[in-house]
């Protein structure tokens, strides 16, 4: 069974796509930038402060699924620059404590010139 997960206190999806779809117990969140869903303005053009609003913004997304990130077993990252792979790991590493499976690679551009983008899949 699939159910569409939506939340306002998540960024609107920019695009033709979910916020996350629920697939009997597995959740697949799409990528998430650092839009403040109150403002929608980006948050700071800094990649410690957009890594604090991506990690926000996918904490609700999760909590609309009633999971947290403790039920996170894979996510996706992509920087803008490899160089800001230490300040964003110290940020990740607060909100991702069950050490999930990741992916984290450097992109040439990301949506609206974000410097991360973070998707995750998550199972109750």
């Amino acid at each position: 069974m699939k159910q569409i997960i939506y939340t306002k206190n998540a960024p609107e999806p920019i695009g033709p796509y979910s916020q996350a779809i629920l697939v009997n117990d597995t959740l697949y969140a799409s990528g998430q930038i650092a839009i403040n869903p109150q403002t929608g303005d980006f948050a700071d053009a800094d990649i410690t402060a957009q890594t604090e609003q991506v990690c926000k913004n996918i904490e609700e997304i999760l909590k609309a699924a009633d999971m947290t990130f403790e039920n996170v077993v894979k996510t996706t990252c992509f920087l803008a620059f490899i160089s800001d792979f230490k300040k964003f790991n110290t940020i990740y590493e607060k909100y991702f404590i069950s050490n999930p499976a990741r992916s984290c690679v450097a992109a040439k551009e990301l949506p609206k010139n974000a410097l991360v983008e973070i998707e995750v899949i998550a199972v109750k």
